[in-house]
């Protein structure tokens, strides 16, 4: 006989091969559905419903059976479903939920998770309406009477636990897909269930938060994009509510929804305001947080103020939609007021005088760059945080952000260079009739020296670091480990492509947003700001971005490009700004990307690439520093384990390059306390008091 023909007669293993590895990695998930179907065909609930049944009063959970004292009724309810329908949709929750959760933190966690989670929501929700079912309150009296079923709850305390243990962004989006979910239906339906479900979810988040985190904590989102995202789709959020509850009213712990006197209104309106400023708000514009925040707070102002009318002289209020939107409400203004750092994009109104009359400030900033050309971080002045100041003849711009009192002009002013005392003495009266206090932040040493010449005082605050591109040859025992980091990507089909990001598809786009945000939430403190970008600073279609990208499409590491203008508009270099790595993905990925980068950027005829300046290092300090060189030296100290400026100093040193000084500029002494506030807020405005105590007991 064919040996071939052999081996074809016989049975393929692989559905059993199957089956074991889904056993042997979910024992606990399986084996509960296993015992669900059975009882369910037992007693012939997968195709009748149970609470016709005569035994059903037996083995259901809720107030009534505790009075009865049935005690065993919250674990007996747990293993069926009310009909045939929840059976199925209850089991494929429980089977993707209680599955993946099993998978990621054991059998053992999983099982005292479902078992407590599930304990914890029915007893709790059972107490819960028993003590208010004696307050006459009609949604308690109606649960205090309902005996129900089902193993949603154990569900929702594993995603609730199993939050923790993933990185960023994925730990917060499931944090707030799950909190919305439960919110939504508790506010809106007010089920037995939604209490059950609500109850285990406030247990097991902070639960999962203290056992299971590994590398990140608390529940606060790390990134601007984060929040700006989670107030955008919390707005989506509210207006849906609002649309389908008004459609399709029902009894909530809150009241009826069904009559509804002007919320019709009051519905359209909202939808309109959250129409016009959401997207606004997705882009961080500072004028739709203040839409935002004025409409809600005025939305729960009147709420509150409709309930103590209706308390005092018993008048009939808007009902349930009104008090329920305006909690939803309440959260989005928390989330704004905490988050209100990552709202810093002022709106750009057009240059109304001077040469750039009638164009946008941001434009104007390019053409500027263009003429006069600028440094390695001059490209960071079109970034959307940024104000301009512009002088009258449209020739001169200084780029700045405003905080604590202080004007931060960042890098070197913009425009004719013969003009630069001019431009520093008007722009400082500006600053001085308003009130304000200038520095020069991330200056050269020719403005430094410049600035000493007018008064100013000024300190080494970090390198650039320069590496020139003509006599650029990966020779030699120094470029050791960049020429393994190239040799290695070739061998494992690591290659590299030089894109501008906006153009790349979807798939790819995602894959870079998830490893720059995994990378910042492995961090003690939120994201940076100021002379820090992001992915989407990287989204610029003027800057270039670095992929490492596998054979099979996985991106192991991304890096972004700055122009570097040179005057009449030719670029004569490039400035390194986001450098990020994929969680156990190829090791040397970054030696490869920028060895890369800057191998086509010689061949393009490119003068030079700046791996940019690490924010408080420097090569050497000099053993007579001033007392504000040593305050920076403490600070560069206290933020390395957090951001590993120092480290990233000393890894750029693989590539040789020259050094040039990095400046901060001041007046006087004695605004140097208000300037490091304002610097603080600039690299870090999402930090709390927490974050900046913890970075401060270092």
């Amino acid at each position: 006989m064919d040996e071939n023909a052999t081996a074809a007669d016989q049975p393929s293993p692989r559905p059993l091969a199957t089956v074991g590895a889904v056993l042997r990695r979910a024992p606990f998930t399986t084996g509960f559905l296993v015992l669900v179907a059975v009882l369910g065909l037992v007693s012939g609930g997968l195709w009748h419903r149970l609470d016709a049944r005569s035994w059903y009063a037996d083995i259901a959970y809720g107030w009534l059976p505790l009075e009865e004292g049935k005690w065993w009724t919250p674990v007996s309810g747990w293993s069926f479903g009310l009909t045939p329908l929840q059976y199925l949709m209850m089991a494929v929750f429980f089977a993707a939920a209680v599955g993946w959760t099993e998978t990621r933190l054991g059998t053992a966690r999983t099982a005292l998770v479902c078992l407590t989670g599930q304990l914890i929501g029915v007893l709790g929700a059972a107490v819960t309406v028993g003590l208010l079912a004696h307050t006459h309150l009609a949604w308690a009296d109606r649960l205090a009477e309902v005996r129900d079923v089902g193993f949603t709850t154990a569900a929702i305390a594993a995603l609730a636990a199993v939050s923790a243990s993933l990185r960023s962004p994925w730990r917060l989006r499931l944090r707030a897909a799950l909190v919305a979910y439960v919110a939504i239906t508790f506010l809106f339906e007010s089920t037995f269930a939604d209490l059950m479900h609500l109850i285990a979810m406030l247990a097991w988040l902070p639960l999962g938060e203290k056992f299971f985190s590994r590398t990140e904590h608390g529940f606060w989102p790390r990134t601007r994009r984060e929040v700006r995202m989670l107030a955008f789709v919390g707005l989506l959020v509210i207006a849906a509510v609002s649309v389908t509850v008004y459609f399709f009213p029902s009894e909530t712990l809150l009241g009826p929804t069904d009559d509804e006197r002007g919320s019709g209104w009051s519905t359209l309106l909202t939808v309109a305001v959250i129409a016009v400023v959401a997207d606004q708000l997705r882009k961080g514009h500072r004028w739709a947080w203040w839409v935002t925040v004025g409409y809600g707070t005025l939305h729960v102002v009147l709420t509150l103020v409709l309930l103590g009318v209706a308390m005092g002289v018993d008048y009939a209020t808007t009902g349930a939609v009104t008090v329920g939107t305006a909690l939803l409400w309440a959260g989005e203004l928390a989330l704004l007021y905490g988050g209100r750092g990552a709202f810093r994009v002022p709106a750009r109104r057009k240059i109304t005088e001077g040469a750039f009359s009638g164009i946008d400030p941001g434009t104007a900033v390019r053409e500027l760059l263009a003429r006069y050309g600028g440094g390695t971080m001059s490209w960071m002045t079109t970034w959307p945080e940024n104000k301009y100041w512009f002088a009258d003849d449209g020739e001169r711009c200084v780029a700045y952000q405003r905080h604590a009192g202080t004007v931060i002009a960042l890098t070197d002013p913009i425009g004719p260079p013969e003009l630069l005392p001019d431009t520093l003495a008007r722009f400082t009266d500006r600053c001085e009739s308003d009130g304000l206090v200038p520095c020069l932040f991330s200056t050269t040493g020719a403005v430094a020296e410049l600035a000493g010449e007018l008064g100013w005082r000024s300190t080494q605050i970090a390198e650039d670091t320069l590496v020139d591109l003509p006599r650029l040859e990966f020779k030699g025992k120094a470029w050791q480990d960049i020429r393994s980091a190239i040799n290695k990507a070739t061998k494992e089909g690591i290659t590299f492509r030089l894109v501008h990001l906006a153009e790349e598809p979807f798939a790819v786009l995602a894959q870079v947003r998830a490893i720059s945000e995994e990378w910042v939430g492995e961090k003690g403190l939120p994201e940076m700001g100021f002379t820090l970008g992001g992915v989407e600073e990287a989204l610029d279609p003027a800057v270039r971005v670095g992929l490492a990208i596998d054979a099979e499409g996985s991106v192991h590491g991304v890096t972004s490009w700055l122009p570097v203008h040179a005057a009449g508009g030719e670029i004569r270099g490039w400035t390194l700004d986001v450098m990020r790595r994929r969680p156990g993905g190829f090791r040397p990925v970054i030696e490869f990307l920028i060895a890369s980068a800057a191998q086509t950027f010689k061949e393009e005829g490119a003068e030079i690439i700046s791996l940019s300046g690490a924010p408080l290092a420097r090569s050497a300090t000099n053993g007579d520093a001033e007392p504000i060189d040593r305050l920076l030296e403490g600070l560069g100290a206290a933020m390395e384990p957090y951001y590993g400026f120092r480290s990233l100093h000393a890894f750029k040193a693989k590539f040789q390059p020259r050094h040039e000084p990095v400046y901060l500029c001041y007046r006087d002494e004695a605004d140097l306390p208000r300037i490091g506030i304002a610097l603080t807020r600039a690299y870090l405005p999402e930090a709390s008091a927490k974050d900046l105590m913890a970075l401060g007991s270092r």
